[in-house]
């Protein structure tokens, strides 16, 4: 017997062990307990902390509505007694205990055959937590010491596996706290608001941007590489209606293009020499959300096919599965490419160009955008002096000159380099031309000497534009077309600057 005794509560570890999901690990312990030693009927009661009542957590043979009819108040029935006093208690023949109250109406035959019913309470140290229950075929007046000691052990091994599914359920509750908070964090770092501009072929940019923000259409960014197409396709899917879901990224370009399709949908074990593991693939992982594919230009001729599948259809196979796939995804994309060239060339899908642009979006170089460049210079002052631990004011007159006529053929992206180099090596409280790199131009800027401050430059640039402008389409919404403003607002800055 002792050696039986042993077995199961082995089997009772294991089943504990086997499992992250409580209610089942319960349920493999009663079922245990009933096929080795014969007690029947096992129940795991527990105190409800939000209502102090007890409730039946798992019940071996009773249905849904038996067990729901199972709460007892703490003091209340055999359970509520042994829960409220800490200790064991063995009812001999439970036909003939007045404590037992039978609210679940599981007994309805006791009549026929006999039971003892065993109840001991589950601790958590000195805090009792619960009753382990269970009913065992009554054999006369014997001694039920053994069988309580046994039970009393178990109910403790109960009691740690309900300790650690409620520290899990806490650290799900701060893991799901943490990822909203993280989420709005991101929803506040991505917003359109947050894009640094001031000119107006950005805003018309941008307009359009928040537009289709909205919608589930597909999206095509096109422009220069570092003009920002990852932040307006960031900004693009925080401000939509699936901002709350996955927003997956993948630079096609970095990807080798053995390695591409199996990124993008993923493997199965075995699929070639090293695929150790299933590995879920970027389109699954972006389901209910948005994937961006940022130079979609380098995809292959063989992974266009099954991306224009997965848009059409909303399905794929993973690469060696046969295994049908559905996803929900919205496509983001981006090229510095020109793909209608590409299509000419048989590089590139016509079918799938057509496919993800639906809605175009052109981002202008920066030497098209000049007047954002002393925007974007105290932006990117500021936050390299966070990253540097420094206190530089801004740059001084002579190198916005030659900040302001560098063609920056590398866009935003090689301008915040440039000021990142020139915070870090800058020893004075303004950035001056011996802190840039040595590579910019150095022609100045037509911009007065007696124009110091940010306003300004800006307006400075902006009558220059308008002037241009004006004289070369003559009319005023010939102008305000070529400078991406309405009609409406050119009249207000012509009267404003007195042309």
């Amino acid at each position: 017997m002792r050696d039986l005794k042993v077995k199961v509560l082995v089997d009772i570890g294991d089943a504990l062990s086997s499992s992250l999901d409580l209610p089942k690990s319960l349920n493999l312990i009663l079922k245990v307990l009933s096929d080795s030693l014969e007690m029947n009927r096992g129940t795991v009661t527990l105190v409800d902390p939000t209502t102090n009542e007890l409730r039946i957590e798992v019940a071996q043979g009773l249905s849904k509505k038996e067990k729901e009819r199972g709460r007892y108040k703490i003091g209340e029935g055999i359970t509520g007694k042994v829960v409220e006093s800490g200790e064991a208690m063995v009812v001999q023949d439970i036909e003939a205990e007045p404590l037992f109250l039978n609210r679940t109406q599981a007994r309805k035959n006791l009549k026929e055959r006999k039971y003892a019913f065993l109840c001991v309470p589950i601790k958590v140290g000195n805090k009792v937590i619960g009753a382990l229950s269970v009913d065992h075929l009554f054999k006369g007046n014997i001694s039920y010491e053994e069988d309580i000691k046994l039970l009393t052990i178990i109910a403790s091994m109960i009691g740690q596996a309900v300790v650690i599914r409620d520290l899990a359920e806490k650290d799900k509750q701060v893991v799901v706290a943490e990822n909203v908070a993280l989420k709005q964090q991101l929803k506040g770092k991505y917003k359109f608001g947050n894009v640094i501009y001031s000119s107006p072929a950005m805003e018309n940019v941008l307009e359009g941007a928040r537009q289709v923000a909205s919608t589930n259409a597909a999206v095509l960014l096109l422009g220069e590489s570092g003009t920002g197409k990852e932040l307006v396709a960031s900004a693009i899917h925080y401000a939509s209606p699936r901002a709350d879901k996955p927003f997956i990224k993948v630079a096609c370009a970095a990807l080798p293009e053995n390695l591409l399709e199996s990124e993008l949908f993923g493997y199965e074990r075995g699929a070639f020499t090293g695929a150790a593991e299933r590995k879920i693939g970027r389109f699954e992982m972006a389901d209910g959300g948005t994937i961006f594919l940022d130079e979609i230009g380098d995809l292959t001729l063989a992974t266009q096919i099954k991306l224009l599948r997965v848009l059409q259809e909303k399905e794929f196979e993973r690469l060696g599965g046969i295994k049908t796939v559905k996803v929900d995804v919205r496509l983001i994309s981006a090229t510095h490419q020109n793909l209608e060239k590409m299509i000419k060339e048989r590089k590139f899908r016509e079918d799938l160009f057509y496919r993800i642009n639906v809605f175009p979006v052109i981002l202008p170089p920066l030497r098209e955008r000049k007047e954002d460049i002393p925007l974007l210079i105290a932006h990117f002052t500021h936050k390299y002096n966070k990253e540097n631990d420094k206190q530089i004011e801004g740059v001084n007159r002579a190198a916005l000159d030659i900040l302001m006529v560098h063609d920056w053929p590398g866009n935003v992206r090689e301008l915040e380099n440039v000021i990142e180099h020139a915070v870090i090596v800058c020893q004075k409280e303004l950035i001056s031309p011996k802190d840039l790199p040595a590579n910019l131009s150095q022609k100045p800027v037509d911009v007065s000497v007696s124009e110091t401050t940010l306003p300004e430059i800006v307006e400075s640039i902006e009558k220059q534009k308008i002037a241009e402008a004006l004289k070369k389409h003559k009319t005023q919404r010939k102008a305000a077309e070529f400078l991406g403003i309405t009609e409406r607002m050119l009249g207000y800055k012509i009267s404003k600057y007195g042309f």
